[in-house]
């Protein structure tokens, strides 16, 4: 079971190894929350093609930046040990949190919390240097962790993951400081503090900015950007836009995307890339730029929007 909208590496792994996909939507009526309801509905229309092994849960979301409550947290692990799903935890966004009101939590740490049967289930969750406050994609370093999985299985799995490259010894070195950072008291800790702190609140301006800017302009709809390093607003297209995309056997969105790009220099990823709702239209744009230059960005979106509009209505 995989999210939509969501990181296509999910989607893209299963077509590669023939395994089926069953798409829960997010509720973007309720900013991207996880709506049980939705995940029985996927998993019982999805039984007379395959039997579900899985749950993928992007926590906080990509591209939507959702950040779960851990009432829906306990919500989905009921789930998941109902239908005896394995768990898979992206939880490489954990420390980019923007509302005052929403915290991250764990899913080990809930899953261990809620005490038997639960906290013997099958999970793996994942971190990456490649996110958080630090942000170092450059170093290719990350981790996953297994919890109660059978010792053969571990033994396969280790087996399996030898036989490939590792990361360099940079990536290891960074994704080592990023688990251990200065604890309080050491030379290092005030400047790792601040700078943390520092970087933090930059995000945390940007990310309320962004969809203020987007939501200011006519045809689009932007929830809040709870955490993680994206916006991804809704954009209505008009249908003769819609129709000439088509009739280029283009995905409406990507053909909007690329007359952004042609026309005022703006890199954004359709919608479509990540999946969504049939009949809706999307688009995800990143909040790491400087705040003058995403205010001049949506400036020129803005102009390009209004010229798009007054061409195809």
């Amino acid at each position: 079971m995989i999210p939509v909208p969501q990181y296509p590496l999910y989607s893209a792994t299963l077509s590669e190894y023939g395994a089926y996909q069953i798409e829960y939507y997010l509720d973007e009526e309720n900013n991207w929350a996880l709506n049980i309801d939705e995940l029985e509905r996927a998993l019982n229309e999805s039984k007379d093609r395959c039997v579900p092994r899985g749950i993928v849960i992007i926590n906080p979301g990509n591209p939507t930046g959702q950040v779960l409550s851990r009432e829906n947290i306990e919500n989905i692990i009921r789930f998941a040990e109902k239908h005896s799903l394995f768990i898979l935890a992206d939880e490489v966004y954990q420390e980019n949190i923007y509302l005052p009101d929403s915290k991250f939590h764990s899913f080990k740490k809930v899953l261990m919390d809620l005490g038997s049967p639960y906290n013997h289930m099958e999970m793996a969750s994942f971190h990456s240097a490649s996110k958080g406050w630090h942000g170092e994609c450059g170093s290719r370093g990350a981790y996953y962790e297994l919890i109660n999985i059978d010792k053969d299985v571990r033994m396969q799995v280790n087996k399996l993951i030898s036989a490939c490259l590792c990361s360099s010894s940079w990536g290891q070195a960074v994704m080592g400081a990023i688990i251990n950072p200065p604890k309080e008291g050491e030379q290092s800790y005030e400047l790792y503090k601040k700078e943390r702190t520092d970087v933090l609140n930059r995000l945390k301006e940007k990310a309320n900015l962004v969809s203020e800017l987007f939501n200011s302009i006519e045809g689009f709809q932007c929830n809040t950007v709870m955490g993680a390093m994206y916006a991804f607003p809704r954009v209505d297209l008009p249908q003769r836009a819609i129709e000439h995309a088509k009739s280029k056997k283009m995905a409406p969105d990507a053909f909007y995307c690329f007359e952004l790009l042609e026309k005022t220099g703006i890199c954004v990823v359709p919608g479509s890339g990540f999946k969504q709702r049939p009949g809706t239209h999307h688009l995800r744009t990143t909040i790491l730029p400087p705040i003058n230059q995403m205010k001049d960005m949506v400036e020129r979106f803005r102009a390009f929007h209004t010229a798009f509009l007054n061409e195809w209505k």
